[in-house]
């Protein structure tokens, strides 16, 4: 427990490794994850230092290892596990590497480009299959057009000449042999004719286009091809269409190649006659066959070297990331004279610094080396890192803590504390016992198979987080269940597993058994009272008297939690929001006077008692004074008895009026509204004298954190630099001096404050006075405003959860409480339960939907709002820097923050 209070207690380490036994120093210690290495070349550019090559070398090999890592994926091919100890190799070994990864990538390259062009062969020779598929339909056609074409044109000739016995005729009204006759002259006619291939995709702007610059000189057919062909680059599947074209003239061949061009179209030589055509069909299914023969091969020889790559590529991975890594750590090296030696500095945790030396013999003893590595501690006023030893459950509250900043040097963290009070917070806002209960089980999911989803890479950075988080959303739940218990609410509706504690006297037409089954135990006693509580049945309005003035109404209390008779009460949102709106004031003074509390838990570790006397003790009474009292007078006005309840005191007009008229009430004839004590004069005059205390303490407590610790830390300023200059002086007189004596005598006040800052006040050294009270007085105002603002804001737990009830008890009127099975089911049966279930199914999903994921997404960032600003603004500074290893185990992980 130690460990997560306070941070771990670090010191500064100083290795001198001999050159042959540093890497594998360095890998012992990466296996370790204990050290953090100082970078003492900060001042070198990182490509003139030491191992810059075989920094580039380790990246040239990643190269290559994700070139085989996107073959595998696109094959299909698993990749195996890696073993479960992957050393890293030695240095002598990345020789053997790269040349096991050139050689594979080479081969693998190789396979691809003959695995390309024979794909490109093979969809060459498909679409030439395709082309003499269509082309016998095509020219069968063009033929049947050309002859019409010319048998039109001959009419035409015949009828300008006079000749009427042919004018009237019609291509379909001639006789076979004379269209055979006119196919034969139009063969004769010098026709040239283009066939090809283009997307589908492509082929309607193609015709346009191509219409458009032949002026409609030219006439195309078009079919699309019934097999899916691929692309031989990507692997997509394509969908492609023939096309013929029939023209004339040389200009027209030379424009409609250039538009081929621009539109990918692939243009084939096609015989003009039929059996040739038929023979070289022939001869493409022949050679279809034998690349794809071919192609099968190569595709085999691939998978096979791909899948022997398989075994290995993981183990790969890792062990160059291992050798970077330790590259990576030893250009943060120094150099000796001699070049023998390597100087290094890192921090470690002072529990860990036997397991260090450990490991550094380790790996003087696996390097050959006959000399050991010198590890000498030294002193330095460098802050430290931070450092906490997490495990899996507190890790997802630690990461919150460290969202609004890593925690300084052996300062109090909030951690431990926020496990419990961050669900709490959560759970008063989010209080239901249905919604606490699906959250937990999600959160029992999660842990239950954390194993299996935690080698899962799926869902995206959001699961991610919510994975990492899923022991607090285990204690959300848990506390979500507990707060709903308090309320007694069950998905906005309530539970009587006690029995309740009103004998809920009623009058009227009610029928006092389905009262007694609906809600309460049964009475036989009927009294017309004036009630504010009311019931329902849809039919008719009863009144229900429980009225607290009418004692004999009551029998005992609620065991736990709200009576449920609260549930059909008329006035049950003035009561719930009475009482959520006052525990929410009282939840926020305890958690702020815990915050003032653990700053003095701090103080009391740095040693900073006057900052315990000049600021913690004041803002403890001017908390309780203000905050304090107004929490008293709610627990007073809760056991006080009023019998008239318009008469009962007003408690946020009292606390105003305390300050405005300095204790006094705005009249002295007792006033119940601002008499908490009572009414008489005795009870009366003790409140007001009781309040002008509070009062006067309240405003000495201001002036006492402005000015008594800046006085203290100006005075000791003053003085310690005075006896500074009086020790230089007689130095100086006895011929001895001291260069630096006074700035050393100067750091004394630093001895008092650890961590001076401006922020802080916390010491004068570096600041004139001026500075130091400036900084005083803004947080002498920031404090006092905070006292009220703080308090308010803690409010936003009576609003959160008051939305949250009113937004669930609306989608259960809405979507159930308004309808049942015989308003649907009465002239049509089943018809009824159908409808039932999708109202179920939409309750079901907007529930989820709305009040787990929005309204909970909503109570988290509350709840961490309160903790960020108001709980931890009392006490934690978070201005340290985070410890950040040399760990193989977090690199491989992938945690590792890029830099």
């Amino acid at each position: 427990m130690a460990s997560i209070l306070r941070s771990e207690e670090m010191m500064l380490l100083q290795l001198l490794l001999q050159s042959d036994s540093a890497y594998a120093c360095v890998r012992e210690l990466g296996e370790l994850g204990k050290v953090e290495f100082k970078d003492l070349n900060a001042d070198v550019s990182a490509f003139q230092r030491k191992f810059v090559n075989e920094l580039r070398r380790c990246d040239e090999m990643e190269r290559m290892l994700r070139f085989f890592v996107s073959e595998l994926e696109k094959t299909g091919i698993p990749i195996a596990p890696p073993p479960l100890v992957c050393p890293a190799p030695d240095p002598h070994l990345m020789i053997d590497f790269e040349t096991q990864f050139e050689n594979n990538e080479n081969a693998i390259k190789q396979l691809n480009a003959n695995q390309e062009s024979l794909k490109k062969n093979l969809l060459d020779l498909k679409e030439l299959k395709h082309i003499l598929d269509k082309a016998q339909t095509f020219f069968q056609e063009g033929e049947q057009v050309l002859a019409e074409a010319y048998v039109q044109q001959q009419q035409q000739a015949t009828a300008g000449g006079g000749g009427g016995a042919v004018g009237g005729a019609t291509a379909m009204e001639m006789k076979n042999s004379d269209i055979e006759a006119a196919a034969v002259a139009a063969a004769e006619t010098k026709f040239t004719f283009l066939i090809g291939v283009v997307p589908t995709e492509n082929l309607l702007v193609f015709i346009r286009v191509l219409w458009r610059v032949c002026r409609g000189n030219v006439f195309v057919k078009h079919a699309q091809i019934d097999e899916i062909l691929e692309d031989p680059v990507t692997g997509n599947p394509v969908v492609k269409s023939v096309f013929i074209l029939f023209f004339q003239g040389e200009q027209l061949h030379t424009r409609i190649k250039k538009l081929c061009d621009g539109f990918r179209a692939t243009l084939y030589a096609c015989p003009e006659t039929t059996p040739e055509r038929q023979q070289v069909r022939l001869q493409v299914a022949a050679r279809i066959a034998e690349v794809e023969s071919v192609l099968q091969n190569t595709t085999t020889v691939k998978d096979v070297a791909l899948r022997k790559i398989s075994q290995s590529v993981e183990d790969w991975q890792q062990k160059v990331k291992k050798i970077k890594a330790i590259y990576h750590a030893m250009n943060m090296f120094n150099l000796d004279m001699g070049h023998q030696s390597l100087v290094a500095e890192c921090w470690c945790p002072v529990r860990d610094f036997q397991a260090v030396q450990e490991a550094l013999n380790r790996g003087t003893q696996l390097s050959g080396s006959p000399v050991s590595a010198i590890v000498n501690r030294i002193s330095t006023p460098e802050t430290p890192p931070t450092y906490y030893k997490v495990n899996k459950f507190t890790s997802g509250f630690q990461a919150i803590v460290e969202s609004y900043g890593v925690a300084s040097y052996r300062e109090l963290n909030p951690t431990p504390y926020a496990i419990i009070t961050f669900p709490f917070l959560f759970g008063v806002m989010f209080g239901d016992i249905g919604h606490g209960l699906m959250m937990l089980l999600f959160a029992c999911v999660l842990i239950i198979f954390e194993k299996k989803l935690a080698k899962t890479k799926e869902g995206g950075e959001f699961l991610s987080i919510v994975f990492s988080g899923r022991y607090l959303l285990l204690l959300m739940g848990l506390f979500s269940i507990y707060t709903g218990i308090i309320y007694n609410t069950l998905y906005s509706r309530t539970t009587n597993i006690f029995g309740s504690g009103w004998r809920p006297y009623y009058y009227g037409s009610m029928n006092q058994s389905t009262f007694t089954n609906s809600c309460a135990p049964s009475y036989t006693e009927c009294y017309p009272l004036s009630c504010n509580l009311v019931y329902c049945d849809h039919s008719s309005e009863h009144v229900i008297c429980t009225f607290p003035t009418e004692a004999h109404l009551f029998n005992q209390p609620y065991p736990f939690g709200l009576d449920p008779m609260w549930l059909i009460a008329k006035n049950k949102l003035t009561f719930s929001n009475s009482y959520k709106m006052k525990m929410s004031i009282i939840l926020g003074l305890f958690q702020l006077m815990f915050g003032v509390v653990l700053s003095i838990v701090n103080h009391i570790k740095s040693r900073s008692y006057i900052s315990i006397i000049g600021e913690s003790v004041p803002r403890v009474i001017f908390l309780t004074n203000l905050i304090g009292w107004l929490v008293f007078l709610m627990f007073f006005k809760w056991c006080k008895y009023y019998p008239d309840a318009t008469k009962a005191p007003n408690l946020l007009l009292t606390l105003i009026y305390m300050f405005l008229n300095f204790g006094n009430s705005p009249n002295t004839t007792g006033d119940p509204v601002y008499s908490v004590f009572g009414t008489g004069l005795t009870e009366t005059t003790a409140q007001q004298y009781f309040q002008v205390i509070l009062v006067i303490t309240a405003v000495i407590c201001i002036p006492w954190m402005l000015l008594v610790k800046p006085i203290y830390v100006i005075v000791k300023s003053k003085r310690t630099e005075k006896l500074a200059r009086n020790r230089v002086k007689r130095s100086g007189s006895e011929g001895k001096p001291m260069v630096g004596h006074a700035s050393k005598q100067a750091g004394l006040i630093a001895q008092e404050e650890p961590h001076p800052s401006p922020d802080s006040h916390g010491g004068g050294h570096g600041h004139t006075p001026g500075e130091i009270l400036v900084f005083s007085s803004i947080h002498t105002i920031e404090y006092c405003l905070g006292t009220i603002s703080n308090t308010a804001s803690y409010l936003r737990l009576w609003a959160l959860s008051l939305a949250h009830e009113q937004l669930s008890e609306v989608l259960w009127v809405y979507a159930i409480a308004k309808y049942n099975i015989t308003m649907f089911g009465s002239h049509a049966p089943g018809l009824g339960f159908i409808i039932m279930f999708a109202l179920w199914a939409a309750w079901a999903g907007l529930t989820i939907g709305i009040l787990l994921v929005l309204e909970g997404l909503s109570a988290f960032l509350h709840a961490l709002r309160l903790h960020w600003i108001e709980f931890q603004g009392k006490f934690y500074e978070g201005e340290g820097r985070k410890f950040k290893p040399l760990s193989f185990a977090v690199i491989l992980a992938g945690e590792e923050e890029e830099e």
